[in-house]
C-alpha cells in the first residue's frame, strides 16, 4: 500500500536502488505497514532552479510517501524525520553545491486501489 516517490536531482552516483530498499524497510517499520506492500519509485529531474540559481549547484532530493489514512500527526512526523536522516546516510555533502531534501507523508484518497496481476 505505501506509494512512495522519490524526486531527484544530480548524484547519479548514489546507490538510488539501495536507498530506495532501505527507504521501504523503513517505512514499512515506521508505519506499520507489510514490506512486500511498500512501492518506490526514484525519478530523476533534469532541470532545476532553486531562488535565482539557474546553474545547476543545488542539488534536490524530495520524498513523498502516500498512505493509508489512520497514521497519527506523531508517527508522520517521526517518518519523514527518520527518510531525513537516511537520505544524509546516502547523500554526503559535495563541495560547491547546497542540498535540499525534503519528505512529506500524505494519506491516500479513500477512492485509492491498486491490484496486481
Amino acid at each position: 500500500m505505501p506509494q512512495i516517490l522519490v524526486t531527484r536531482t544530480g548524484r547519479d552516483y548514489v546507490d538510488w536502488e539501495g536507498f530506495a530498499s532501505a527507504l521501504n524497510q523503513l517505512v514499512a517499520e515506521k508505519a506499520a505497514a507489510p514490506l512486500e506492500t511498500c512501492k518506490t519509485q526514484v525519478v530523476r529531474g533534469e532541470d532545476v532552479a532553486v531562488g535565482a540559481d539557474i546553474e545547476g549547484r543545488d542539488l534536490m532530493v524530495d520524498v513523498a510517501i502516500g498512505l493509508l489514512a489512520g497514521r497519527t500527526d506523531e508517527t508522520k512526523a517521526e517518518l519523514t524525520e527518520a527518510v531525513v536522516d537516511l537520505l544524509r546516510k546516502f547523500i554526503g555533502p559535495e563541495d560547491g553545491y547546497r542540498m535540499h531534501v525534503s519528505a512529506e507523508v500524505r494519506d491516500l484518497d479513500p477512492s485509492y486501489r491498486n491490484a496486481e496481476f
